[in-house]
């Protein structure tokens, strides 16, 4: 049985801070790192790719074609979610950990040696669909069990700051994406990127994915979880009654809440990560060194931002600082993205202040589901909302903004990015404030 107990709200945090919990915490944090690394990669070398894997005699349908594929890769993500996300509350939330960093390695393994259309037509295409399926699977059981497990072991006092490195691992993958890709535009030749120069970051990442599994053989298991196996923690009914001062809703409501409190934060998050620099690249005649180094730049601003979003979270709560983030984004999207030009400056503003704004939202997404669904259903119940919000709002969000671009309508998918902010914010209003609460009381 576990040594902690519950507490009044008003005193210390759950547990102490051990050493254990901070190390399990950096080998969850590695892993998600490295496969969002894998994975924004894949967005990064986007018009590369669309050259390798599909028919580049009409570029624009290849990329449209490439970010389908990107897209289809998060649309399974709501299956893995629920199906890891059950395994996480039978088994435990480091076996899932375990596994699906397993299969983002191989996955990258596969994308790193796979023939080009121009080797075996069409069957490269549809093998690039197969395997960013596989990943798009493990993805969501990754990301559902991340979202679970660290405010699971984080102090009750910093489960705002703990939570925001859940998303720093998103920034910070990106940011070694586009770092790299700088480097890469730096060193080869477009010529020599789009014949084998795209393929370094996926072995790259395939190789430090097998030693962030090495790492995570020694984390330690949620105490939180522990309790429910051995019957210390109470049914959710039952705390449910023991909570007058909020508001008892189905764990379907919650769910409906959840996809909804997403939803901005994802489309605004993906527009503004893994699109914008395809757009200045492909749109505004940006030069692609230009657009690669204003993403470094702009993601590290967010990236310092999350966990100083997170902690102020800890101290004025969940509420202020979500409405912040949907607030913000809602009034900046349109005009941050029709300042964007050839010119690297033009994004470099536009991007660090929307980048730092979404880190606003993204940094509260892990605490606040945590702190909204019961032990015993966290992960699956993560797994299906986060998971679906991203697969619908926010995996799409590259293709919508391409397509309108496209058609010469950019400001339009502003107004999806504005519409699903105001969505964000209602969502945030129905959600009870869950600052310091005891996750035995979720």
């Amino acid at each position: 049985m576990s040594t902690t107990h519950p507490i009044d709200m008003g005193t210390t945090h759950i547990q102490a801070e051990r050493p254990a919990d901070r190390k399990s915490l950096g080998a969850s944090l590695i892993g998600q790192l490295l496969e969002w690394f894998e994975w924004s990669s894949y967005a990064v070398f986007a018009p590369f790719i669309a050259a390798a894997f599909f028919d580049k005699s009409d570029p624009t349908s290849a990329l449209l074609a490439t970010f389908g594929v990107f897209a289809v890769g998060f649309l399974v993500r709501p299956l893995g979610g629920i199906i890891f996300g059950r395994i996480a509350d039978r088994v435990g939330r480091k076996n899932v950990l375990t596994i699906t960093i397993i299969i983002m390695a191989l996955s990258a393994v596969v994308i790193g040696v796979m023939p080009t259309y121009e080797q075996i037509g069409i069957w490269a295409s549809i093998g690039l669909l197969l395997v960013r399926v596989i990943q798009g699977f493990a993805h969501g059981g990754e990301s559902a069990t991340a979202n679970s497990y660290i405010p699971e072991i984080a102090p009750r006092n910093r489960r705002g700051k703990w939570g925001s490195m859940v998303y720093m691992s998103i920034f910070g993958g990106s940011v070694i994406a586009y770092t790299l890709g700088g480097i890469i535009s730096l060193v080869l030749s477009d010529e020599q990127i789009g014949e084998w120069g795209w393929r370094i970051p996926f072995w790259l990442g395939a190789a430090a994915a097998f030693v962030a599994l090495y790492l995570r053989r020694h984390m330690q298991e949620s105490e939180h979880f522990n309790e429910i196996q051995e019957g210390g923690a109470e049914s959710y009914d039952g705390l449910s009654a023991t909570r007058p001062q909020t508001p008892v809703r189905s764990n379907w409501m919650n769910i409906l809440l959840v996809i909804g409190m997403v939803s901005g934060v994802t489309a605004a998050h993906y527009t503004w990560t893994s699109y914008i620099s395809t757009y200045a690249i492909t749109h505004a005649g940006m030069s692609t060194q230009g657009a690669y180094w204003v993403s470094v730049f702009a993601q590290t601003c967010g990236l310092i931002a999350l966990p100083l979003w997170g902690a102020l979270s800890d101290r004025i709560g969940r509420k202020p600082v979500m409405y912040t983030f949907a607030i913000a984004v809602g009034l900046l999207q349109i005009p941050l993205m029709g300042m964007i030009d050839s010119r690297p400056w033009t994004m470099l503003v536009a991007a660090t202040i929307a980048v730092v704004a979404v880190a606003a939202g993204g940094a509260l997404l892990a605490p606040v589901m945590a702190e909204v669904f019961p032990t015993s259903q966290r992960t699956s119940s993560i797994g299906f909302a986060y998971s679906l919000s991203v697969a619908v709002f926010g995996g799409t969000a590259p293709y919508i903004f391409q397509w309108f671009t496209s058609q010469g309508l950019t400001h339009v998918s502003g107004i999806y990015v504005v519409v699903l902010c105001v969505l964000t914010l209602i969502s945030m209003k129905i959600l009870p404030e869950t600052k310091g609460i005891d996750l035995r009381d979720a």
